[in-house]
Parts: C-alpha cells; sequence; structure tokens
C-alpha cells in the first residue's frame, strides 16, 4: 500500500504505526496459517508427540537459517531489534535431545517445503535488512504471542515435560508482555522510506507462505 492509500484510509491523517500497519496488512494470511489442518489438529490434541517432534524438527532447520542470517546483517547494521534474547535454536536442539532425538539433521531431513524456505532464508544477504526485519518478526514475535498458549497444549494433550519445551521459553526476557511492547516500539521507531515498507510488508507476506508450505508438508 502507498503512503498516499494509507492517508485515505484515515482522513483525520493518523496513519497507523508501523507496527500496526504489519498487523493489519497480514491479518489475513495469519488467520490462514493458524488453520492450517496441521497446526489445529496438533493444538487440539489429534496427533502425538512424535508428530510435535517432527514439527519441532523441521524448525530446527528453519531457525538455524534464519539466525545465521540475523548474524549476517547484524555484522553491517545493528539493529537494536535483532536481540539474541530471542535465538531459539539452542533451546530446540535441547528439547529435540529430551524428546529423544539423537542427531535432529540425520533423523530429521529438510522437507522440500522446508529446504525452500531455508535456501530463501539463505539467499538473503547483508544488505537485505528489510527482508531480514520481515523473517525475525514473523518468527519471534508470534513465539512470544501465541507460542506461549501452545506450549501449554502441547503439555496438556500430548504430555510434554518442561524440558521439552524449552523453545517457548525466553529465559532472559523477565517480563514477555514488556517485551513485546518494547519490540514494536523499536520497530515503529526504526525509520524506513515507503519503498522498504513496502518490501517488508511483502516479505512478511512470504514469511507466511513459507511457513504455511511447511505445515502442509508436515500434514502429508
Amino acid at each position: 500500500m502507498t503512503a498516499t492509500a494509507r492517508s485515505a484510509q484515515h482522513p483525520l491523517d493518523q496513519q497507523p504505526s508501523l507496527a500496526e500497519y504489519l498487523r493489519a496488512s497480514s491479518g489475513t494470511q495469519h488467520h490462514d496459517i493458524a488453520t492450517r489442518s496441521f497446526i489445529t489438529e496438533l493444538m487440539s490434541g489429534d496427533l502425538s508427540l512424535a508428530d510435535y517432534t517432527r514439527y519441532l524438527g523441521q524448525y530446527a532447520w528453519v531457525y538455524e537459517a534464519l539466525e545465521q542470517l540475523v548474524d549476517r546483517v547484524s555484522q553491517v547494521d545493528r539493529i537494536e531489534i535483532f536481540d539474541p534474547a530471542l535465538d531459539r535454536l539452542p533451546a530446540i536442539e535441547s528439547d529435540l535431545a529430551a524428546l529423544g532425538v539423537q542427531d535432529w539433521r540425520r533423523e530429521h531431513p529438510p522437507l522440500p517445503a522446508t529446504t525452500e524456505y531455508i535456501a530463501h532464508l539463505q539467499s538473503l544477504t547483508s544488505a537485505d535488512r528489510v527482508r531480514c526485519l520481515a523473517h525475525h518478526y514473523t518468527r519471534y514475535l508470534g513465539d512470544l504471542s501465541g507460542g506461549q498458549a501452545f506450549a501449554a497444549l502441547v503439555a496438556r494433550h500430548y504430555g510434554a515435560a518442561p524440558e521439552q519445551l524449552g523453545f517457548y521459553r525466553f529465559d532472559a526476557i523477565n517480563n514477555i508482555v514488556q517485551y513485546k511492547r518494547a519490540y514494536r516500539d523499536r520497530l515503529n521507531a526504526l525509520s524506513l522510506a515507503q519503498v522498504e515498507i513496502d518490501a517488508l510488508v511483502a516479505e512478511v507476506d512470504a514469511a507466511f507462505t513459507y511457513n504455511g508450505a511447511v505445515f502442509d508438508g508436515l500434514a502429508r
């Protein structure tokens, strides 16, 4: 959406913040992801702890690629949002070990959809800070939000122990609600040109598409 179109939606010239704009522009995609069959069945208790382990095995690959991308961008453009406290790969690896996975790379090779997702992340360079931000926003803010409820459901339905759910614990963050508010404040404080905002929105859309494809792959 152009700046002109955004103003037209807000006749009093009270344009939404960047965080509000991203949330609104990705609303349809977010709903679509949340209603994919694999996720709804997993959250309803219709699958198994082994299915959850398969899910986690795929996202080990995704977070490895994402966190490598964040490192590449941070070496040339340190953005405050890129906080190491959010890193998930060590927690995922610990969870998988607690779930009985000895070698996640061998036991859970990437699905075709996961391969496409990580290939896209690996194709982004240190100059792609806005596109990196899109994937960072999509994954980590989701983990801080819906991920908390997701962990409770996995524990309830499948008897997952706390040591198998470290993915959803952010031990370096004292207050998740306040942290999410601060994350959005930092996002809003970024000085982005309209072309960068458009690229950010498009890449958030792409991130949801990649995640949806992984969920569909897991369902098959």
